[in-house]
């Protein structure tokens, strides 16, 4: 059983220095997920990817992929749904345990950590990722690339941003998110050039 801090969820890193987290959300994605990948390989980058089920199931080969190039890989449920606006508890925790049931299945570990769509983190969402033992995972930064702002406003929200100890939250799945690759293909150089490392959060 999860203690009650590791219930909370976390927005920001423990760790000292320049030291920063990159999460991925609602892929895996046909196109942009590859295209994240080589950038991410590119510059010897570790992110944490939150799998939507449905998304999953559809791209097996994308969750065997990302796992084998060393990334971290979350729970997103599994439609993407409005956690609070589910009729009950039971299906809170079916949005859960398929998505976590099926992850395993195909990487052979269970994910660790859950992040609800949109942050929504109602009493009974943070009880159910409780009782099945993940941990849930916020973020610091948002540059809102889920909207299509284009690449400049997404660049530009990053880096104002950005601070030691952030969680970033971006997207590879849920549309076109070919502004995210282009802002992340001149974001993360630049943060390196700045000192920054990244990691993935332990559990």
């Amino acid at each position: 059983m999860l203690t009650e801090a590791e219930s909370r969820p976390l927005f920001e890193l423990a760790e000292e220095g320049k030291m920063v987290a990159l999460t991925i959300d609602d892929g895996p994605h046909p196109r942009h997920t590859p295209d994240v990948l080589a950038l991410l390989e590119k510059h010897g980058i570790r992110a944490t990817f939150f799998l939507i089920g449905e998304n999953a199931a559809a791209r097996p080969d994308l969750v065997r992929e990302i796992a084998a190039r060393g990334h971290r890989i979350g729970n997103h449920t599994w439609s993407h749904p409005d956690l609070r606006h589910l009729p009950d508890d039971a299906q809170v925790r079916e949005e859960l345990t398929r998505t976590s049931d099926l992850l395993a299945g195909i990487t052979g570990k269970s994910p660790v950590w859950f992040r609800a769509p949109g942050g929504d983190w109602a009493p009974r969402t943070l009880r159910t990722s409780r009782e099945l033992g993940m941990r849930p995972m916020g973020w610091t930064v948002d540059p809102e690339d889920w909207a299509e702002p284009g690449t400049d406003v997404i660049l530009g929200r990053l880096t104002k941003e950005m601070r030691p100890g952030a969680i970033v939250l971006t997207h590879d799945g849920g549309g076109d998110r070919s502004q995210t690759v282009a802002a992340l293909t001149r974001f993360l150089p630049s943060l390196i050039d700045s000192g920054y490392r990244f990691t993935t959060p332990r559990a």
